[in-house]
């Protein structure tokens, strides 16, 4: 794989990794910058430059709090990340096998980070493609907006779009990058033909937003979703009503009351009010407009109106709500999917208790061992973990290249039907 390659865009310079097996391109931009008259606007198409695009450091993040301030999280992923952020965040990064070549067609893994719609990046430091890509799997991570940023809804919005709707900025942005993928990855060695969506609590409820949107029918061939997913999880999909609220009390926090003054408030002011006005639960976050999402993802998987993939779900031990919750939604969806007569999906059960404190198997903690990141963490890890990485990783990206997990080397893990209507357990 060469170091600069040609996108639809313009050339775009990226970097081996140190052992030289992997060639990553950071900041690759996906959309125009969402800034000025863009601001509460679906993505647009990024013009083309001249010229080779330097993309060997991470874009910058979404205008968002600061992560590092968190207590519990801020130790666990966000301290010692680049203080970069920027309402021009529209970038992703891919990590791509150094001996690719643009006829490799290798299988794509697309994920979509968490952070309850509110925080969160493609460059967090838990994620990384080389372990991926030494088994033939391409990464790709991605920024999207998020809280206000992502999610604000207005009725003024609405009559600047064809559709009549507004909002759910954010999801529009992953189905953006979503499609800028399939028009690219070949160049990168990837198959368009072979993306898997996955992602993390709200990138987990994200990736059940795009396989419940007719808009997005038809771009990946299977889905990973993880604490967050299934049927009656941890969040019912407002309607736009909701948004519309929490919307107008950013307006009135700030003492604005069109939308032109609105896009003219510089975006750290507009930062801060939209945690200043967020009630409790997910504020910001994705709505049923009608268009992008027709019902709720509830709705949507039991009437059979999701897309009909390979997927697979679970979640960890010590999770939001407890062990049971999530499990219960994962195995709804499991049972919904043999209700619909679909492909039985494969659920799992992340149950490692972190060494270094008494976390337990915390909601994102199956991250480490799915990237392969644990020389990344503060924890003091055992032989065990390493092990268990290496393990869960190969489930992973066995998925992503057939829809099966299993392989030579790694227990059976039978998907959910029949006699096997139970978690595979990962501790």
């Amino acid at each position: 794989m060469e170091t600069i390659i040609t996108t639809q865009q313009g050339a775009v310079q990226g970097a081996l990794s140190q052992d030289q097996q992997t060639v990553i391109f950071r900041g690759v931009p996906y959309a125009q910058p969402p800034v000025g008259a863009l601001r509460f606007r679906r993505p647009q198409e990024h013009a083309p430059w001249e010229g080779v695009r330097d993309c060997t450091a991470f874009g910058p993040r979404c205008p968002q709090a600061d992560l590092a301030s968190m207590d519990f999280y801020g130790k666990e992923f966000y301290r010692g990340l680049p203080d970069n952020e920027s309402e021009d965040c529209l970038y992703l990064n891919i990590w791509t096998p150094a001996s690719a070549t643009a006829q490799s067609r290798l299988p794509v893994l697309f994920w979509i980070h968490g952070g309850a719609f509110l925080h969160g990046c493609g460059s967090e430091k838990e994620f990384d493609g080389e372990g991926f890509a030494k088994k033939g799997v391409i990464l790709v991570t991605i920024n999207y907006r998020v809280n206000a940023f992502g999610f604000f809804a207005h009725p003024s919005l609405e009559e600047e779009t064809e559709e009549g709707v507004s909002g759910n900025y954010g999801i529009f942005d992953q189905i953006f990058a979503l499609d800028w993928v399939q028009q690219n990855i070949a160049a990168f060695g990837g198959d368009p033909d072979a993306i898997t969506l996955a992602g993390q609590s709200a990138g987990c409820m994200s990736v059940q937003t795009i396989l419940s949107s007719p808009l997005a029918r038809g771009m990946a061939r299977g889905a990973i979703l993880q604490s967050g997913g299934g049927i009656q999880a941890l969040h019912t999909t407002p309607g736009k009503q909701a948004l519309w609220e929490v919307s107008q009390r950013l307006m009135d926090h700030l003492g604005v009351s069109t939308l032109e003054e609105l896009r003219q408030v510089p975006a750290g002011k507009l930062r801060d009010a939209a945690y200043a006005v967020q009630g409790q639960g997910l504020s910001w976050c994705p709505h049923v407009d009608g268009w992008l999402l027709p019902d709720t993802t509830d709705a949507q998987a039991e009437s059979g109106a999701i897309h009909d993939i390979a997927t697979m779900i679970g979640s960890t031990g010590d999770d939001i709500g407890g062990a049971e919750l999530l499990q219960g939604a994962g195995a709804r969806w499991c049972e919904n999917q043999l209700k619909l007569g679909r492909r039985p999906a494969y659920l799992y059960f992340f149950d490692r208790k972190l060494p270094g404190d008494q976390a337990g198997a915390f909601h994102s903690s199956e991250l480490w061992y799915e990237f392969e990141t644990l020389s990344r963490g503060w924890r003091p890890w055992e032989e065990h973990d390493w092990e268990l990485a290496g393990q869960l990783s190969a489930y992973w990206a066995n998925f992503v290249k057939t829809g099966d997990p299993n392989g030579p080397g790694l227990p059976p893990w039978h998907p959910y039907a029949g006699e096997h209507k139970e978690a595979l357990v990962l501790q």
